[in-house]
C-alpha cells in the first residue's frame, strides 16, 4: 500500500511543507516542498504551488495575492518560452517590440538575442511553459552558466532575452509574477579596460601614419563609439563651428543604422588638437560631403581586424602598448571627467542617458590624479581658514 505524503501547517499563512512519500515527518531527513495556496476570486478557484523553499513560496504567495485582490486574471498560461522567444525575435526584427527607450533594437543586438536564446535559453528551459519557470529555476540555470566557466558579462548577456520575454508576458497578462525581476546576477570583479593617460594618447597618435591619426584622435579626444566612427561622414563634421554630429553607428549586415541610445544622436566639440588632425585628413583624402570620413573607401567603412592588425604592429615596433578604440573612448571620458565638465556636459558629450552611468564606467582616476585631489582641497581649507581668520 502507497504511504500518503505528510503535509503540515507552517507559520506562514496559507503555506504547508510537504514531505516526500514514505517520510514520516519524525526526524525528518527528506527535502519537503513548500505548498504555497492562494484563492483567486475571480477564477473561483484555490490555487497552489510548490516550491523547493520556503522563502520563494512567500513570495509567490504575496504576489499572488496582490494580483487576486486587484481582481486581475490568474490564469497560468500555455505559452513555451520557445513559443514566446519565437514571437520576441520576429517583434524586435518587425520594430513592434521595443525597449525600455521606445527605441528600436539594434540588429545587433537582436542577432546577440538570437543566438543567447539558442544557445543557452532554449536548451534548458525552451520546452516549458511560462508559468512553469519559477524564480529557483532561474537562479540553478545562473548558477550552471557559472559553474561552466562563463564569464559575468556573458550571464547577463544569456539572461537578457529572458527578462525582457518576461517583460512583455507581464504587460500583456499571460503571466503574474516575473522569475526575473530584481533577480542578483554576477557582475565580475569589476576590472576596467586599461586608459592611456594623456601623454600616453599622444605618443600612440604620434607613432601612427597620417593617415590613421585622425581616426584615433577622433576616439582618445572625441569619445566615438567604434561603430558611430565607421559611419561618420563629412557632412557629419563641421569644422568651421568646430562640432562632431553624431548621427548613426554602422551594423555590418544593416550598413547605417541608429545610435546605441537616443542619447548616442549628439553633438561633440573639437578639441584644436583633433580638429587639425581632422582638417590635414580632409585634406589628405580629397573627400567631403557624404563620404565616410574613415572608410577604406568612400563609401565602405574600414575593417576593424584590419584597423587593429595595422595599428598594433606599428604600435609594438615602437615599443608602446597596443590600445583599442573601445579604450580610448574610456581615456576620453576620462579626460573630460578631469578637465572639470559637469555631469550634463560629460553625459552630453559621451552619449549617455544617465550621468551615474558615465561616472560608474570611466571614473578612472589616473595615477598623477592624487596631485589634483591634494591641490583642490589644499584650495578649500586655505579659503576656509582665511574666511575664519577674517571674522
Amino acid at each position: 500500500m502507497t504511504r500518503r505524503r505528510i503535509v503540515e501547517k507552517t507559520k506562514a499563512q496559507g503555506i504547508y511543507r510537504v514531505h516526500t512519500r514514505g517520510c514520516d515527518g519524525e526526524r525528518c531527513r527528506c527535502a519537503p516542498m513548500f505548498e504555497a495556496t492562494v484563492y483567486a476570486s475571480r477564477e473561483r478557484k484555490l490555487l497552489r504551488k510548490r516550491h523547493p523553499s520556503l522563502t520563494e513560496a512567500k513570495r509567490w504567495r504575496s504576489e499572488i495575492s496582490t494580483a487576486a485582490g486587484k481582481g486581475e486574471a490568474i490564469v497560468p498560461t500555455r505559452k513555451t518560452v520557445n513559443e514566446a522567444a519565437d514571437e520576441l525575435i520576429a517583434g524586435m526584427t518587425a520594430g513592434t517590440i521595443m525597449n525600455r527607450s521606445s527605441r528600436i533594437y539594434k540588429p545587433s543586438v537582436v542577432r546577440g538575442y538570437e543566438a543567447s536564446l539558442r544557445l543557452h535559453i532554449r536548451p534548458e528551459i525552451g520546452a516549458l511553459k511560462l508559468s512553469q519557470v519559477h524564480r529557483e529555476r532561474v537562479k540553478r540555470l545562473l548558477r550552471k552558466w557559472t559553474e561552466d566557466g562563463q564569464t559575468a558579462s556573458t550571464v547577463r548577456n544569456n539572461l537578457d532575452p529572458l527578462r525582457v520575454i518576461f517583460r512583455e508576458a507581464l504587460e500583456d497578462g499571460q503571466i503574474t509574477v516575473d522569475p526575473t525581476a530584481g533577480l542578483r546576477v554576477p557582475h565580475g570583479s569589476g576590472k576596467r579596460e586599461r586608459v592611456a593617460d594623456r601623454a600616453e594618447a599622444q605618443q600612440l597618435i604620434d607613432a601612427l601614419p597620417a593617415g590613421q591619426q585622425a581616426f584615433w584622435a577622433c576616439a582618445f579626444y572625441g569619445g566615438l563609439r567604434r561603430g558611430e566612427l565607421r559611419a561618420l561622414r563629412w557632412d557629419d563634421v563641421d569644422l568651421t563651428a568646430g562640432v562632431i554630429r553624431v548621427a548613426r553607428s554602422w551594423d555590418d549586415k544593416e550598413g547605417d543604422v541608429a545610435t546605441k541610445t537616443a542619447a548616442g544622436e549628439r553633438t561633440v566639440p573639437l578639441a584644436g588638437v583633433l580638429r587639425k588632425l581632422l582638417v590635414a585628413h580632409k585634406m589628405a583624402t580629397g573627400r567631403g560631403g557624404a563620404d565616410l570620413v574613415f572608410g577604406r573607401t568612400k563609401a565602405d567603412p574600414f575593417i576593424p581586424s584590419t584597423l587593429r592588425y595595422q595599428t598594433h604592429a606599428v604600435w609594438t615596433k615602437a615599443g608602446l602598448t597596443p590600445i583599442s578604440p573601445h579604450e580610448a573612448r574610456h581615456s576620453a571620458a576620462s579626460y573630460l571627467i578631469e578637465a572639470g565638465l559637469n555631469d550634463l556636459e560629460l553625459t552630453t558629450t559621451i552619449g549617455h542617458s544617465d550621468p551615474r552611468t558615465t561616472k560608474l564606467i570611466y571614473g578612472h582616476l589616473f595615477p598623477d590624479s592624487s596631485t589634483v585631489i591634494v591641490g583642490k582641497l589644499d584650495d578649500y581649507l586655505g579659503r576656509k581658514l582665511a574666511e575664519s581668520q577674517r571674522r
